[in-house]
């Protein structure tokens, strides 16, 4: 039994061994990129396998990064040994429990206490004190964790926030919801027991004081003060309705696995669920992207944003239903569509200030510090004109000839001093014509008194008629003739002068125009370049948490061929412990006739030693009387498999003679 033992325990533990050399071999003898390129070029076929885990799982992957699906699925086909796609299509479809495998392995699913502590080190200081400034133990502290895996990232917030109160000696109302799609995470993210190893990243008192170690020291539970601070539940952000009225949104390192489209439909979407200076909690290779207007970092390093109003509505969420407008709610917030005064009820001060606009008020822009255009009120057409190329919504770059100037420097002016800027009778081209307008621009805020309100500018463009501008010139002449002294010859000096000084202006101002053009070529390859690393970063991140996640397998396998090792080498030392006891000799040769192992009673009937173990049985000469044929039977029973019993006298020694049993099968 114990030979069938030790038999069973290495063919095990060969075919482990074996498997686990194939995997490796097909994983990462060819290289991850080579083989993405090879294997996966239909692209059609990734395609169908998103359908497929849709129809099974009722998860869309279409929209993740492609190099990702890549990846994971290329790591399926290794562990199945399948080469080409359309065979792993076919095995998908056939086999459901595939589906459910591939959609846990591309949740990934790496994640640990206080990841990046320098990042939980910048929420302490400059994001959890400020949450709680002002607020009244009545309100609640709302906190999103979107993919929480199992749960170690929504514990770290919730043991910093609650390290934070008791410093502070008050108690509030804290809701952390920690979300996944993973609903075997989620449900051991609710158990709260987490192995022995999270002993790394949790420092001691923290351990002390928010876990509790089971009997036998191989797992921490959570402590109910923290855990009754978070709910956790299923979702997926993708489709899922959003939480709101959020104090904080966490989301690190699942934006990295999607596409940029659909990482530009959840950024608005976390806009959305935030409060106004709410945060937004990012991991070190993900950030707001285009959203400059929605978002203000706090921690550049860390990836920490706060909500500010998007003026340019740029992070407007797209939700697949339409949320109609009841008269209820309108009469709470004051607002009805399209609503018009009741008759009957004249208001003076609207009528007045209304036909004043009407008759009196000339063209302006809104304007922010990037002197992008928020609002444009009146007829612009005469002092702005679309520029050639991608010049968007930039007021500097759409005004006209004679404008550009003055209103540069205007703009530099007010945004630097906060003061109102004037210059007045500028000659502006329009239609191969000048006209002369009077320019003005002035710092506006909406409510002093909110301090999230970004800095806004407004432009004010007067035209002023030839008859204004004629006087205006001939009364500085006349000024300039009564106060100077000098004579009519020393006033065209100084007009050819002036002249002079404007082409050598215009001159300069072109150059510097050109320089501002591949300034602008070179931003725009900087931005490009910085897309692409930053594209480049989170395929590393990514590469980084599956090679965690294949090195933790990795190790599981490890300590199972340990264990095999161990159960095996039992095994063998009982196996010769009973053959050295029974006192039975006994030989065994491999198929090449090789001596592989023997027992000390052998060598009385064999002229052998222990250092023989690996020579040929035929080198060495039999004490058996009469039985020569020792290598003939035992080629024999290898090709028959026929088990041979003969028995034969030991050579005389002394007067002592003895008779043998020798026994021969194949194993």
């Amino acid at each position: 039994m114990r030979r069938h033992a030790e038999k069973r325990n290495r063919h095990r533990l060969g075919g482990l061994c074996l498997k686990t050399c194939r995997y490796a071999a097909h994983t990462f003898g060819k290289g991850l990129l080579p083989v993405s390129t090879q294997i996966m070029k239909p692209l059609d076929i990734l395609k169908r396998i998103c359908i497929l885990l849709r129809s099974h799982t009722g998860h869309d992957f279409s929209q993740y990064k492609e190099n990702t699906l890549l990846r994971r699925v290329e790591r399926r086909m290794a562990l199945h040994q399948i080469e080409r796609p359309h065979e792993y299509l076919h095995f998908l479809q056939q086999n459901s429990a595939e589906s459910e495998a591939l959609f846990r392995d591309l949740l990934i699913g790496v994640t640990n206490f206080f990841r990046d502590p320098g990042a939980f080190e910048a929420l302490k200081k400059k994001v959890i004190p400020g949450m709680f400034a002002g607020r009244s133990q009545e309100e609640p502290v709302r906190i999103w964790v979107c993919g929480c895996s199992t749960g170690e990232e929504a514990y770290s917030l919730a043991i910093l926030i609650q390290e934070y109160m008791e410093n502070l000696k008050e108690t509030f109302k804290v809701q952390i919801f920690a979300t996944d799609i993973d609903k075997y995470a989620i449900e051991k993210a609710r158990n709260g027991v987490f192995p022995a190893s999270i002993a790394a990243d949790v420092s001691p008192e923290r351990l002390a004081q928010y876990f509790s170690r089971d009997s036998k020291g191989d797992n921490y539970k959570i402590r109910k003060i923290i855990r009754d601070l978070i709910v956790f539940s299923e979702q997926d952000v993708t489709k899922d309705p959003p939480f709101s009225k959020l104090s904080m949104v966490s989301c690190r390192n699942l934006l990295i696995y999607m596409n940029g489209d659909l990482q530009k439909k959840l950024i608005p979407l976390f806009h959305y669920s935030l409060n106004p200076n709410g945060i937004l909690f990012l991991g070190t290779s993900e950030f707001t992207g285009g959203f400059i207007t929605a978002f203000k970092p706090i921690d550049r390093k860390w990836k920490i944003y706060r909500r500010i109003e998007d003026i340019l509505n740029t992070a407007q969420p797209e939700f697949k239903t339409t949320i109609p407008v009841f008269p209820e709610a309108a009469a709470r917030s004051g607002h009805f569509p399209n609503e018009r005064p009741a008759k009957g009820k004249l208001n003076f001060r609207e009528l007045t200030e209304h036909a004043l606009l009407k008759h009196c008020a000339h063209a302006a822009i809104l304007i922010n510090s990037l002197s992008d255009i928020l609002y444009v009120y009146g007829r612009t057409g005469k002092y702005l004109e679309p520029a050639p190329g991608d010049a968007g919504v930039n007021i500097l770059l759409m005004a006209r000839e004679g404008l550009r100037r003055e209103l540069t420097t205007a703009v530099h002016k007010v945004v630097h001093y906060k003061k109102p800027v004037n210059s007045n009778n500028l000659r502006v081209r329009t239609n191969g014509d000048f006209i002369n307008v009077n320019l003005c621009v002035l710092p506006v805020r909406a409510e002093p008194e909110e301090t999230d309100t970004p800095e806004l500018y407004l432009v004010i463009l007067e035209e002023i008629s030839r008859e204004d501008s004629s006087l205006h010139k001939k009364t500085d002449i006349m000024d300039d003739s009564v106060t100077s002294a000098e004579p009519d010859g020393r006033i065209v000096k100084l007009e050819q002068e002036l002249k002079a000084k404007e082409e050598y202006l215009q001159s300069a101002l072109e150059e510097a125009e050109t320089s501002n053009e591949e300034l602008k070529s070179t931003n725009e390859e900087m931005q490009s370049v910085n897309e692409e690393l930053q594209s480049t970063d989170e395929e590393l991140e990514t590469s980084k948490e599956e090679l965690q996640s294949v090195n933790e397998e990795l190790a599981t396998v490890n300590a199972e061929l340990q264990t095999k090792v161990a159960d095996l080498s039992r095994a063998n030392n009982d196996m010769n412990n009973l053959l050295a006891g029974t006192g039975v000799g006994t030989l065994f040769v491999d198929r090449n006739l090789k001596i592989s192992r023997l027992t000390p009673s052998a060598t009385g009937a064999i002229n052998l030693i222990q250092a023989d173990t690996g020579r040929p049985i035929g080198h060495i000469a039999s004490n058996l009387q009469g039985y020569d044929s020792l290598l003939e039977d035992l080629k024999s029973v290898l090709d028959t498999l026929l088990l041979k019993l003969k028995f034969r006298r030991k050579k005389a020694s002394g007067i002592l003679w003895a008779s043998g049993l020798t026994a021969l099968w194949k194993t």
